[in-house]
């Protein structure tokens, strides 16, 4: 990951001073974890507001301070944002989610759910977590397929760190009780 927010950085930069190869370099990287959690968040309405998240994106592009972590955060949280009005928009109020203050590391328990993850198609994998309740959704979403840390997660959600941890921790938790029952891992551990 870490390689690939280097080349993000630098590519940011140059689509800052108007490279426009540089910003398909840019959407390129980003739009896949874009998308998928956008996707995760209003299903089948994703293409669409993934593409309003972009052309803000390219809007205030040069308003942008950060690295390519940080850029990342940045899309994140505009795209949280477009898909939170979409929500708003279909049924005039979205279920919030309640803040979990007690702090929890990820365990190692959370790989095997990771794991699992990555062994299910992106379909499957963003049905899975579009069932679960919606603070450890978006945090799955965040911290597994858009690749974000914890403090980058918690900004994008506007939550403490520990709430972030704990809402994906469950997340992942309930994944790999699910992915057990119904034997979709297809590998023993």
């Amino acid at each position: 990951m870490g390689g690939h927010d280097a080349e993000l950085g630098a590519a940011v930069r140059r689509a800052q001073l108007g490279d426009e190869a540089a910003f398909a370099r840019v959407y390129r990287l980003v739009q896949p974890g874009l998308l998928g959690y956008v996707r995760g968040l209003v299903g089948d309405d994703a293409e669409d507001v993934a593409s309003d998240a972009w052309l803000e994106i390219a809007r205030d592009l040069g308003r942008f301070r950060g690295d390519g972590n940080g850029f990342r955060g940045w899309v994140a949280a505009i795209a949280r944002h477009r898909a939170l009005d979409h929500l708003r928009r279909q049924r005039r109020r979205p279920r919030t989610s309640t803040l979990e203050q007690d702090v929890l590391e990820l365990p190692d328990g959370q790989d095997t759910a990771v794991a699992a993850l990555e062994s299910l198609s992106t379909e499957q994998a963003l049905a899975l977590i579009r069932g679960l309740p919606r603070d450890q959704a978006e945090a799955v979403l965040l911290r597994v397929v858009v690749g974000l840390d914890g403090p980058a997660a918690a900004r994008v959600l506007g939550k403490q760190p520990g709430a972030v941890r704990t809402a994906a921790y469950r997340g992942l938790r309930r994944l790999a009780g699910r992915l057990e029952e119904g034997g979709a891992t297809g590998r023993a551990r």
